[in-house]
């Protein structure tokens, strides 16, 4: 682990640059303390390097130490006294620091424009999320089809190539999710060893049992590494018996959302029933 003293500039400019790079931070601030200088940061990258400085060396260890607890948790926020996590900083014990995650806007990819892509862009881009929308038929694409202010957002994608146009959104993959809603075979196969090249946060492919399994067989036939195909979520999305367009993609994004969020897909009410 290395700590190294920087500005609040310094820290602000860091921020930018993970954020540009696709990686993951925690921020943590003092926000409430008679010892320590309310505002003082320490910036906590997922690899365990930091920058910045509390006020207190031993504070600073632990916090970089509860900083990878706190990102696997996928709080986007805490506030919490010293004591709670550190209950050996006894003089400390009772300031308030707040931890935020620092990471890029959840970025969505979806590729194919029908009927389930088109829902699913518009679903995904009213609660948030960064989408891209790519089709080789460039009518499925237009920006005609998709006019209202939440939509206005949505980057519409014409792919000449699958595999290009797959490999340019998702970039590095921290933070994407790829839903591969295609119209035949060919497509998601195409579509599927473009998102492989990459390590998104999630990857889905729509389709029948049938059908997801034959194509996840002859990538794996192609050379492709097991552990990496037993990851695609084929079929795609949570069981809540959608038939429309619009309650499948629902159900695609509640599986993309339990996966960010670490949630079970479960019912809430189970805890309940079975008392």
């Amino acid at each position: 682990m290395t700590i190294k003293n920087s500005s609040p500039s310094s820290v602000a400019d860091q921020i930018r640059d993970l954020l540009d790079q696709g990686s993951r931070a925690v921020l943590v601030t003092i926000v409430e303390s008679e010892r320590l200088v309310v505002g003082s940061k320490l910036l906590v990258r997922e690899t365990g390097d930091a920058s910045g400085d509390l006020g207190d060396r031993d504070l600073n260890d632990a916090v970089v130490a509860d900083a990878a607890d706190f990102l696997s948790a996928r709080d986007d926020t805490r506030t919490t006294r010293i004591g709670e996590f550190a209950p050996a900083l006894e003089g400390l014990s009772q300031s308030l620091i707040l931890f935020e995650r620092i990471e890029a806007e959840p970025h969505l990819v979806i590729a194919g424009a029908g009927h389930v892509g088109a829902s699913l862009a518009r679903l995904a881009a009213l609660v948030g999320y960064r989408v891209t929308l790519i089709d080789d038929r460039a009518e499925f694409v237009a920006r005609q089809m998709f006019q209202s202010p939440a939509e206005a957002q949505i980057n519409l994608v014409a792919a000449k190539s699958w595999a290009d146009a797959i490999g340019d959104a998702i970039g590095n993959g921290h933070g994407v999710s790829i839903a591969i809603i295609t119209r035949g075979h060919k497509q998601d196969e195409d579509c599927l060893r473009a998102a492989l090249s990459s390590n998104p946060a999630y990857l889905g492919m729509i389709g029948s049992k049938r059908r997801t399994n034959i194509v996840l067989e002859k990538l794996r036939e192609e050379g492709y590494d097991s552990a990496h195909l037993n990851r695609v979520r084929a079929p795609i999305g949570l069981d809540i018996g959608a038939v429309s367009p619009e309650e499948v993609a629902l159900a695609i994004l509640a599986e993309i959302i339990a996966e960010r969020r670490g949630g079970k897909g479960g019912s809430l009410s189970v805890w309940r029933r079975d008392r």
